[in-house]
């Protein structure tokens, strides 16, 4: 181990220990990382109205611009994630936050026309693409196996705080001082963050070696490489990547469209609108919170589910897929509404569950590399879903038409995705396959 890793976790009693105060204090930390990732993605969609009106887009127009910020999501997801075991993953977050706000703060320039909204956007989604894996890896190296449900729910809890708080606030910013200080105020959170991260920011004792403490170590954890190849080809991966795919195309959808369907088609204003989305999203917050306290009361208890470990987060998308239904095609709004507080978002309960899913079945050497895989196959939702339902709309005879059969399109990706994640993911029996033990310092022969 090198000096600095050395000093980093600190000498004999006072090293930081796997799932105490330390490792806690950084899952809120990034928990914050998250809030204002999210946040940078809700952004567009709550100034969507005023920038479709001052730069004359059509809905597919605005389409584009949002999946411009997938462009490069996947590929840096998948490429940085590479360098995980190279570089400390807290180095990689600390550049992703400062990239972020490079990203964002061009837009208070009032000559940034559109063009300059594509190329940011891009950047933004370059430097975000690898923000989950990374973040979920970094703090696995904090905690065991069994103990990674919770703190990785809470970091999936910052996507529905990030739009919690981005909503009702950026609203505000809009309404009072226009759209453009609403990338503004987004860009200066991420540098705040940046600033404390930079002091407090440091990796966990089971965070595997990189670099060259990686290859002198190689083979020492008990703890062997498994060939990708199976890994991707696992039944897990295959099912959790499509099943977080279809979660992460509702919640795409949820934030570009929602504000517009809100004010377009149930005929809210701007501010109505932007608290139904943040109340959206506190909900969806209760949602993966109480899905991550169940599975550690579970653990602390020693009892497992009465559904196979994958069955019920595939049930689970089914369940919003009926929600979705019910959304698209009800008028009567105490019925319509409620939805989106709970009911639609269980599906992202499929976020949290594909990460631990994977996890499980890759060793942690392997673990960042993965889990970059994982997210750059299912953040191909947030390309395709806002353009396919851009289209759906602009093509229809009317908004409301246009948007009915949108949400109908969604919910039939959920329900399918969903039946094949309930029969599918199976993560303790391809980890067992695969001889990857749930402790690293187990023995685990290599599958070829």
């Amino acid at each position: 181990m090198d000096a600095v890793t050395a000093t980093m976790r600190g000498p004999g009693p006072t090293a930081p220990t796997a799932g105490g105060r330390q490792a806690w204090a950084t899952t809120w930390l990034l928990l914050a990382f998250m809030l204002v990732n999210f946040a940078d993605k809700a952004v567009l969609g709550l100034a969507g109205p005023e920038i479709m009106k001052e730069f004359g887009l059509t809905r597919q127009e605005f389409g584009t611009a949002q999946a411009a910020f997938f462009s490069l999501f996947s590929l840096s997801a998948l490429g940085v994630s590479f360098l995980t075991r190279k570089v400390r993953t807290s180095v990689l977050l600390l550049v992703m936050g400062v990239l972020w706000a490079a990203a964002q703060l061009p837009m208070l320039w009032g000559a940034a026309g559109f063009a300059t909204l594509i190329a940011t956007r891009v950047l933004l989604g370059f430097a975000e693409g690898p923000s989950a894996p990374v973040a979920v890896h970094h703090v696995h190296g904090w905690f065991e196996q069994r103990e990674r449900t919770l703190p990785t729910a809470i970091l999936m809890v910052g996507a529905a705080a990030g739009v919690a708080v981005a909503a009702p606030t950026l609203g505000a910013v809009i309404s009072h001082f226009g759209w453009r200080w609403a990338f503004g105020a987004a860009g200066l959170a991420g540098l705040l963050w940046v600033a404390v991260w930079r002091v407090k920011g440091t990796e966990g004792p089971l965070a595997p070696p990189v670099g060259r403490d990686a290859r002198s170590t190689e083979g020492s954890s008990g703890a062997a490489d498994v060939p990708l190849r199976a890994v991707f080809l696992s039944g897990t991966f295959v099912t959790a990547a499509l099943g977080a795919f279809a979660a992460y195309w509702v919640m795409s959808a949820k934030l570009t469209w929602l504000p517009d369907y809100l004010q377009t088609v149930v005929g809210w204003d701007l501010d109505r609108a932007a608290a139904a989305v943040g109340g959206g999203a506190v909900a969806n917050g209760a949602v993966l919170l109480t899905h991550g306290l169940l599975a550690r009361r579970a653990v602390l208890r020693g009892t497992g589910g009465r559904l196979p470990a994958g069955a019920g987060a595939g049930l689970l998308l089914v369940a919003s897929a009926c929600a979705v239904t019910v959304f698209a095609t009800v008028d009567t709004l105490w019925i319509k509404v409620p939805m989106m507080f709970g009911p639609m978002a269980v599906a992202l309960v499929m976020i949290t569950a594909a990460q631990t899913a994977i996890a499980r079945i890759t060793p942690p050497s392997q673990r960042g590399v993965v889990l970059g895989a994982l997210v750059a196959v299912f953040a191909l939702g947030g390309i395709v879903s806002p353009l396919v339902l851009g289209r759906i709309v602009d093509s229809a005879a009317t908004a409301t038409a246009g948007y009915e059969n949108g949400w109908l399109v969604t919910a039939a990706l959920l329900l399918v995705t969903g039946l094949l994640a309930a029969f599918f993911m199976r993560p303790e029996r391809d980890a067992e396959r695969l001889g990857v033990p749930e402790s690293p310092g187990a023995a685990a022969p290599v599958v070829h």
